[in-house]
Parts: structure tokens; sequence; C-alpha cells
């Protein structure tokens, strides 16, 4: 019965592009299904029993597979919504980058007396704490899959669709990240003069990127 799952499975992906994502979904969802009738014999179904009810937990394929030959979403919303929603999205972080490059110049305006620059310090602060929770709001009012049943093809395109959000929210504080970074090097050096030392930044930044990508990992 397993290689009648598995010629049904390969039916699916008959016309399929033959990329190496295809072929990682296709054994995916045949692991899957096969996993499931294994599960509904362990509970007492017959083997035709098991074989229907994990086929049809499969769901309809072809929209995947058809959205990842393209290289595209299948996100279910219309046209002008998704659009509307890359606007605001690109929008939010434009404006959240932007604040993290201009965060430093409170610092080194306000930096002739004792006294003002302390204020310049947190008003840099108050910057770089706007935007960064622009980019979380960004994140967390992006439009979201909406899964259609419990099949492993609704399953696969949430998780698909979760994945690529979480990716471009990394991108998105990494670059942050970086340009406050270069913005900071770039204004200790010539505040201090001390070039010999403040290439420093560059590995406390690099080891700040490194463990956001570890907590991002951790979530998968």
């Amino acid at each position: 019965m397993e290689e009648k799952l598995r010629i049904y499975v390969e039916s699916l992906f008959e016309t399929a592009p033959k990329t190496m994502q295809i072929i990682e979904l296709r054994e995916e969802i045949l692991q899957n299904t096969i996993d499931k009738y294994h599960d509904l014999l362990a509970e007492g179904k017959s083997e035709e029993a098991a074989f229907n009810i994990a086929v049809a937990g499969i769901g309809d394929a072809r929209e995947l597979i058809a959205a990842l030959g393209r290289g595209r979403d299948f996100m279910r919303y219309t046209k002008e919504e998704i659009v509307q929603d890359n606007r605001r999205s690109g929008l939010l972080l434009a404006i959240a980058i932007m604040l993290y490059i201009l965060s430093v110049l409170p610092v080194i305006i306000l930096a002739d007396t004792r006294y003002e620059e302390p204020l310049g310090v947190c008003i840099m602060l108050i910057m770089v704490a706007i935007a960064t929770g622009i980019i979380v709001y960004r994140a967390k009012t992006r439009l979201r899959y909406d899964k259609q049943d419990e099949t492993i093809v609704e399953d696969f395109k949430e998780w698909k669709h979760e994945t690529n959000e979480r990716k471009s929210l990394y991108k998105a504080i990494d670059a942050a990240v970086w340009a406050v970074t270069i913005a900071l090097y770039f204004l200790i050096s010539f505040s201090t003069g001390a070039w010999y030392v403040t290439w420093v930044i560059f590995l406390i930044a690099t080891a700040i990127t490194n463990i956001i990508k570890a907590c991002f990992d951790l979530k998968k």
C-alpha cells in the first residue's frame, strides 16, 4: 500500500517543474502521508480506509505546485490588498531605517556642552526605540495566510508564508543594525579620533546579528 501512496503522490507532481523545492515538497508530502497511513492502521482502520483517509488529507496540491513553479506566494487575498500591504510595509520599513540612520544626529548637534550631550543620547535612544517599534508593528500587521482546512498542503502553505515573513523581518532588523553601526562608527571615531579602536564596533555588530539570527532560528 505504501507503493500505491507513492504512485498517487508522484502523479500529483507529474507536470510540476523538476526544481529542488518541488522535489523536496513532494518527498515531504509523501513521508507525511505514509506516516498518517500507519497511524490510521494503528488506530484499527483497514488498509483501504487508511489509504483513502491519508490521500484525502493531502488536499489540493495544484495551486501550491503552480505557485512554487512561478516563484510566487499563495495568499488568498485580492491583488489590490496584496499591493497595498506591500506598499504600507515598504513605507514603514523605510521610515524605521531612516530613524535608525538619523538617530545619531541629536548626539552630534547637542554635543557642544556636557549638559546637552545626555539630552542628545536620550533623543537618540527614543528614535531607536520608535524605529524598532515600527519594525515589530510592521511584522505583526502584515497579511497572514488563512488556512482553508487541515490538510498537509494547507499546513505547508501556512508554514511557507510564515517562513517568508520571518526572513523578511530578519532582513529588516539586520539592515537596521548595520545602519546604526555605521552611523555610530563615524560618530564615535570623529568625536574621539580613536580610529584604531573604534573598528571594534563592527565586531560587536556582527555578534549582535548572529544572536538575532539564532533567535529567529529557534522560532522555526
